[in-house]
């Protein structure tokens, strides 16, 4: 690899033209994932869930992004984006990028994924295609099952125009009277408590057909007569729309939070003002333009597709039992040391020693680096937490919840530990996107159990991730720590890529202490003893590691980063990259999503390569490696090199210190960068090209190889 030096001095690094577009980045990103589902090296049912993940991306795109922007042009904000855009400007880029994403999803899925599950027996019908017998089964599951929880709603004077929910399909119905040819409009809502797709009895027809399905709405439209007995059914189209959802809690004027967000919850219910209206290409003018005017929308809200709409539905096809048609099944595998430790003794709230070595011994022994899904979460970072809950030693268990699972074990776990007498205290993130609900849910349950339940910061959000569990050993305490990137979330450990340290590291562990003391009391810490916690020291201290790489090379030495996050759209690191590469510094950066920062632009950021991986785990950890003149430095943990995670968030990264996880990070890396199956190369202009094989045979997926290293 040879180092270009330039010097960057002279150039105006905040120059608009740097930067790249923080929604045009993102939207690169979703239609990586649409990749994933048009290309045909992807199985059939895994091509479908990648479809519907696509819309659902999609979908909260514009309740929270599109929205914030809509909101910005009503209140006529003139700042411009770091890529230098007004917020029109961005709207209109935004609009000119994604009407042909979603013209070909729906496309490809219409012409060339319909006709290939046909060819594996699942057949997603029209009502056209159906037989009588069929029809017949329809009408009286629509009878017993659809058209008691049906509600018409008519609009005419007496009537005005109905609240739609948000996300919601719903049918346009105009029927005419034919006592008075009067026509007359009405709404009917598709529920979402019945299947998106009913499914169809395949004796009817030959032997052959596995699986027959048709859309619900198809379904309740062809029994229009029974919603509007004595009119003539004229005309239906289908339609959804999109609401803005993003919560807006004065949180300096709140009394109580939890009641706070409560009451935004119940306003994103009835919805904010709507930002998009998805519509078959057959509507006709006249229903579209009475929708538009209703709804309040402009043309460019409104987004015409061919075939069914709402395809983020399509994940339900999953559950099909056809593992021939989805990715080989992936068990994360227990590490060899955590197969001998002794099961918690649950009914007698204490560890049964005699069974095997408790996961505290091993944690004294040397840290543990623990990568899921590849490795067990459940046998790992919650049998820390359940076995602590039920050891008579532990005295204290503090952590954060950010995003946790419906049924979850963690959850459990610490109401057990209050019921055991232990002090418990849960950092629970009532601000969390889209599970505001279900922390809420969570914070009054391990309220009542006893345990100090706090929500948060004013002003930032709790993001990291930090468990500390303190034990009384041989007359003194010990502190064991878990410092992580992903959330205490059994579910998401299986599809979701994540890192976790466990050490019980007397510095750590006084860090943790000191950082539970500023979330739950009054604290103005500004130094930690090895912690880089954000919005303290953070920015400052991954800000002056970059620096020190210039350093290096300035002075006739080797400089190297190596970045794996999330996104990157800081422009102060960004800026700081530039002026890295400038001075000679190699520069590799995995960035699954947005990355705002354009590599390969000479005198700039020659010496930056950025590459994302796409596949069938979602990539969450992050690792920051800094070569120090070979004293190499790694970090991990919860936070991007976003301005959210500097600035507005708590966040916390950690130094990994155990040689043998420093090798293995870098293991990982190394692997990564080497990605020739699902890795993408982005490019000065912002596009994105997907790396292929050289070689017959010759393909490299990173997640396949960890999970081959994970078994041996």
């Amino acid at each position: 690899m040879t180092t270009t030096q330039t010097t960057t001095d002279e150039i105006n690094l905040s120059d608009p033209q740097y930067y790249l577009s923080r929604e045009l980045s993102w939207l690169e990103f979703n239609n990586r994932v649409l990749r994933e589902a048009l290309d045909p090296r992807t199985p059939l049912l895994e091509r479908l869930k990648f479809l519907g993940i696509f819309s659902a991306n999609l979908d909260e795109f514009f309740m929270v992004r599109v929205a914030a922007l809509k909101q910005q042009v009503e209140a006529k904000v003139s700042k411009l984006s770091a890529d230098g855009r007004s917020p029109q400007d961005q709207l209109d880029v935004i609009c000119q990028r994604l009407r042909p994403m979603v013209t070909e999803q729906h496309q490809h899925f219409e012409r060339e994924i319909r006709p290939l599950l046909a060819n594996h027996k699942i057949h997603i019908l029209e009502y056209v295609d159906l037989n009588q017998e069929e029809r017949l089964y329809l009408q009286r599951y629509f009878e017993e099952q659809i058209f008691p929880v049906l509600t018409p709603l008519a609009v005419d004077p007496g009537h005005p125009f109905p609240y739609i929910s948000n996300l919601s399909l719903n049918l346009a119905v105009v029927v005419k009277d034919p006592d008075t040819e009067e026509e007359f409009f009405a709404r009917v809502k598709v529920p979402k408590v019945l299947p998106r797709f009913v499914s169809l009895p395949a004796a009817e027809r030959s032997s052959e057909t596995a699986f027959l399905f048709i859309s619900l709405e198809q379904v309740i439209a062809h029994n229009l007569e029974f919603l509007f007995p004595g009119m003539n059914i004229q005309e239906y189209h289908p339609f959804r729309i999109t609401r803005n959802a993003d919560l807006e809690v004065e949180e300096d004027e709140a009394d109580d939070l939890m009641l706070a967000i409560e009451q935004e919850l119940r306003k994103r219910r009835f919805g904010g003002s709507v930002v998009r209206m998805e519509i078959q290409a057959a509507m006709p003018i006249p229903v579209q333009q009475m929708l538009r005017e209703e709804l309040s929308l402009a043309e460019s809200d409104v987004y015409e597709v061919e075939g069914l709409l709402s395809l983020g539905d399509l994940m339900s096809f999953m559950a099909l039992p056809l593992p021939e048609l989805k990715d080989p099944p992936w068990t994360p595998v227990v590490p060899p040391r955590f197969r001998r430790l002794s099961e918690p003794h649950v009914e007698h709230s204490k560890v049964d020693s005699d069974e095997g070595e408790d996961i505290f011994a091993l944690i004294r022994q040397r840290d543990w680096l623990l990568h899921h899904p590849y490795q067990s979460f459940a046998a790992t970072v919650q049998r820390f937490i359940t076995q602590a809950a039920h050891d008579p030693a532990v005295l204290a268990i503090k952590m954060t919840l950010y995003r946790t699972s419906g049924d979850s074990p963690i959850v459990n776990a610490l109401i057990a530990a209050a019921e055991n007498g232990k002090q418990v205290a849960a950092l629970v993130e009532l601000k969390a996107r889209f599970d505001e609900e279900n922390n809420i849910h969570w914070a009054r349950k391990l309220e009542k159990a006893g345990v100090h339940v706090v929500y948060g910061l004013v002003g930032l959000k709790t993001h990291t991730k930090v468990a500390m569990v303190v034990r009384r050993e041989e007359d003194r305490m010990r502190r064991y720590v878990h410092i992580g990137t992903g959330n205490y979330n059994p579910k998401t450990a299986r599809i979701y890529t994540d890192l976790g340290l466990l050490t019980c590291r007397e510095e750590l562990g006084a860090d943790l202490t000191d950082l539970f003391n500023y979330l739950t009391g009054y604290s103005r810490q500004r130094s930690y003893r090895k912690l880089l916690v954000a919005p303290v020291n953070m920015r400052e201290r991954m800000i002056s590691l970059i620096r020190r790489e210039i350093e290096h090379c300035r002075n006739g030495q080797t400089g190297r980063i190596v970045a794996k996050m999330n996104s990157l759209v800081d422009p102060q690191i960004i800026a700081t990259l530039y002026e890295a590469s400038g001075a000679g510094v190699q520069i590799d950066l995995i960035v699954r999503g947005m990355c705002c920062l354009r590599p390969g632009l000479p005198g700039v950021s020659e010496n930056i390569r950025v590459i994302s991986i796409v596949g069938r785990f979602l990539e969450h950890s992050r690792i920051y490696y800094f070569n120090n003149r070979g004293q190499e430095e790694v970090y991990t943990g919860s936070a991007d090199w976003m301005p959210r995670n500097l600035n507005r968030r708590v966040e916390a990264i950690v130094p990994v210190e155990e040689p043998e996880i420093v090798k293995d990070l870098e293991e990982v890396l190394g692997i990564m960068l080497a990605d020739n199956r699902q890795a993408w190369d982005l490019q000065p202009d912002g596009s994105y090209i997907q790396r292929r094989p050289t070689e017959e045979g010759n393909e490299q997926s990173a997640q396949k190889i960890l999970m081959e290293n994970a078994m041996q």
